[in-house]
């Protein structure tokens, strides 16, 4: 199976994105909305944006008012749906391993959930080194290997549900990764525990309640304070260093 063919129409009704709805107010929405507000609050009003693994496009299909939007995604009938919600951005089929674009031709790069997909996530690193110019913000997430509550889900953990996860680091390796390719990292920290169940007989409902509440305050108010080891992905808020 081909990188592409991996991601095809039926990958957004499997897996990960299963039960996941796009709706609204959904947790699919605050999320994107979470990430718009970290563009908008470290990058540069105007600048360049690419988004990598832009999916069905509504992440960068809210960001075109603020700045100039560009999606990637190997996903070609992704690319398709985005036209109807990123009217204004210029859509690209590639791979995160082999960007299409001048070095240093952006001031802000988004790449949400990509990198454990790679094969080789260090020319992916690298490759966003190239591409972003001095000055230049990175906001990257992936699944976290050191979740505190990983331990309870064990092999039912969101990070191996997807069979295109093919290469999980811990968050050390990460950073290490990032700082090899000239970024010094601004913002360290998680997404909250949203994977519920964590444990046995207690209510889903009540679990979102108790383990969720503060990534869902996180997401709502805009503000990242949970620290890396509270929750079920890393992200990280990264400054490309001047030459």
């Amino acid at each position: 199976m081909t990188e592409s063919n991996a991601f095809d129409e039926n990958y957004f009704s499997t897996n990960t994105y299963e039960n996941t709805s796009f709706a609204k107010y959904s947790m699919y929405w605050w999320s994107n909305r979470f990430y718009a507000i970290l563009a908008c609050r470290y990058g540069q009003h105007g600048a360049r944006l690419l988004e990598i693994g832009s999916g069905m496009g509504h992440l960068i299909g809210d960001l075109e008012t603020d700045f100039e939007t560009i999606a990637l995604d190997v996903n070609h009938w992704a690319l398709v749906q985005s036209k109807a919600v990123a009217s204004k951005t210029e859509l690209n089929a590639g791979s995160a391993e082999h960007l299409p674009f001048a070095d240093a031709s952006f001031g802000v790069v988004i790449i949400k959930h990509v990198v454990e997909h790679l094969r080789d996530p260090e020319i992916a690193i690298s490759e966003l080194g190239r591409i972003l110019a001095p000055d230049g913000i990175l906001i990257l997430a992936t699944p976290n290997l050191d979740s505190l509550l990983k331990p309870l889900k064990g092999d039912d953990w969101i990070g191996y549900q997807d069979p295109t996860h093919i290469t999980l680091k811990p968050p050390a390796d990460w950073l290490t990764l990032l700082r090899s390719a000239d970024f010094s990292p601004l913002k360290i920290f998680s997404d909250g525990f949203w994977d519920v169940p964590y444990i046995p007989v207690i209510p889903a409902m009540l679990q979102k309640l108790i383990f969720g509440s503060l990534g869902g305050l996180q997401a709502i108010l805009g503000i990242p304070f949970l620290p890396m080891k509270w929750g079920e992905s890393i992200m990280v808020v990264a400054r490309k260093n001047e030459n």
